[in-house]
């Protein structure tokens, strides 16, 4: 089976953002094969060792995890380059606290590869030793990759977590999604221990203008796009 017939029966849907074409993959990664290039948003590395810090006990395996998804996607895409959209680690000292382990795998995710780290609000003050570079954002093309979304046009965002509530036949169900009018996206949350937000809080409006704007929703095994205006 050639490499463009395997992706064709992959989970992911296409949408466009600013004119690029982009693949939503139903792990929550975001692909530009023009560039070769992906984006996830939100790891939130060593959350579970940062509740614990508080007495807050978790089972302490979302950084595997979390890691474990993040080296099938890079399998599936072979990107050229990797950009992680900030609040990559749960806190300011999250990276001291990887195991050699995880450190192992991150290591050997960069191998041949470009990776940026953006800064987020959980994680301002990245790293050096962490390998790639670190960024305030990064532009590309028409496309603007940052951690804080501001609603500009040709935008690419994390940090809401964005997350759609649908009814079915059966039930009303929760999912992460990607948020995106065409103009501007944000991306889910990536992280295994991440919470979301729902598309129609009004931090939304503030970047759409109206819940006209689509939901990519993660499904069990394929997304499906869904009219904001629609979700709960």
């Amino acid at each position: 089976m050639t490499v463009s017939a395997a992706r064709a029966v992959l989970p992911q849907s296409d949408f466009d953002v600013a004119g690029v074409a982009l693949i939503a993959d139903l792990s929550g990664a975001l692909y530009w094969e023009a560039q070769r290039l992906l984006v996830v948003s939100d790891l939130h590395l060593e959350k579970g060792s940062s509740f614990a810090a508080r007495g807050v006990l978790l089972p302490p395996y979302d950084t595997a995890a979390t890691l474990g998804r993040l080296a099938a996607v890079i399998a599936r895409h072979d990107p050229r380059m990797v950009i992680a959209l900030g609040d990559s680690f749960h806190d300011r000292d999250a990276h001291r606290r990887l195991s050699d382990i995880d450190r192992g795998a991150i290591t050997a995710m960069q191998v041949g590869r470009d990776w940026v780290w953006i800064s987020g609000n959980h994680d301002p003050a990245l790293s050096s030793d962490l390998g790639g570079v670190i960024a305030s954002e990064v532009c590309i093309g028409p496309i603007a990759f940052r951690h804080e979304p501001s609603g500009a046009f040709g935008e690419i965002a994390g940090h809401l977590h964005p997350k759609a509530r649908v009814a079915t036949r059966a039930r009303v169900t929760e999912r992460r999604c990607f948020a995106s009018d065409g103009d501007r996206a944000v991306m889910p949350a990536f992280g295994a221990y991440t919470g979301g937000l729902s598309i129609r809080d009004v931090a939304f409006t503030k970047i759409f203008g109206a819940p006209d704007f689509t939901a990519h929703v993660l499904g069990d095994n394929k997304l499906h796009a869904i009219v904001a205006s629609r979700c709960y």
